[in-house]
C-alpha cells in the first residue's frame, strides 16, 4: 500500500475521522465504521488532507486542466488540493467551486473561482447518492468544460442502488474514472497488519463488506 493511503488511514484514526463501532448510514444500514470528514479542520490537517488528494490525483495520471469543489464540503477540499499540487508538485492548476444559490449581483453567477474550462477534475468527500456529483457536472456541461474524473477520500465500495458501488454507479453513468485516496478493502488490510487495537472491529467489517460490499 502506497505511503500516503497508509498515512491517511493512521491520521484519520488518530483525530477520530474514521471510527469503529455501530452507525446507522442514511440507508438504514448499521455500520460497524464511521468517516467524518469534518474533523480535519484546522490549519495542518487539511494542509494534509491537500497532500492526500493530491498524491492520489498525480498517481492518477488523469490529463487535466483545472479542479473544481462542490459546495459545500468539495469548497475547502479543492482550496487545499491547489495549494499542494503547487507547493509538491509544483503544478499551478486552477481551482473553482460553484455557490448554492446563484448571485445576482456583483460578478453575479453559479461559481467562485478560475474559469471552467477543458478538462475537469472535480473533488468531493465521499460519495453517496452523488447528488452533488451530478450538479457539479450538470455545471461544468454547462459551461463547455468536460469532467475526466472524480477523487474522493474513501471508498465504501458497498452496494448502491444496485450490484455497483455508489462509486461504480457515478462512473459508469459519467464514464469517467473514480479515484479514492483508500477503499474499504484497503482500510481492513492497515487495520490488520498495523494496528492490534483495532483488530477487535475485524470481524465486523469483513461480515458487513460480505453482505453489503461489491
Amino acid at each position: 500500500m502506497e505511503n500516503y493511503k497508509q498515512k491517511f488511514i493512521s491520521l484519520s484514526l488518530e483525530i477520530g475521522a474514521l471510527k469503529f463501532g455501530e452507525f446507522q448510514l442514511k440507508s438504514g444500514r448499521i455500520s460497524p465504521y464511521f468517516f467524518n470528514m469534518g474533523l480535519f479542520s484546522s490549519g495542518p490537517l487539511i494542509k494534509n488532507i491537500g497532500d492526500f488528494y493530491a498524491a492520489a490525483l498525480v498517481s492518477s495520471n488523469i490529463n487535466y486542466d483545472i479542479v473544481f469543489g462542490p459546495a459545500y464540503k468539495g469548497i475547502p477540499i479543492v482550496t487545499a488540493l491547489a495549494s499542494s499540487l503547487s507547493t509538491s508538485y509544483q503544478l499551478d492548476k486552477p481551482f473553482v467551486y460553484n455557490r448554492k444559490e446563484v448571485k445576482d449581483h456583483g460578478e453575479g453567477g453559479v461559481t467562485v473561482g478560475a474559469k471552467l474550462r477543458g478538462n475537469v477534475v472535480i473533488v468531493d468527500d465521499v460519495i453517496t447518492a452523488g447528488t452533488a456529483i451530478r450538479e457539479a457536472v450538470g455545471i461544468i456541461n454547462n459551461s463547455g468544460a468536460t469532467t475526466v474524473g472524480i477523487v474522493i477520500s474513501l471508498d465504501r465500495q458497498e452496494k448502491g442502488t444496485g450490484d455497483l458501488s455508489a462509486a461504480e454507479e457515478i462512473s459508469l453513468a459519467l464514464n469517467v474514472p473514480v479515484i479514492s485516496i483508500v477503499t474499504l478493502d484497503e482500510i481492513i488490510d492497515y487495520t490488520e497488519n498495523n494496528s492490534s487495537d483495532y483488530g477487535q472491529h475485524i470481524d465486523q467489517i469483513t461480515k458487513y463488506r460480505d453482505e453489503y460490499g461489491v
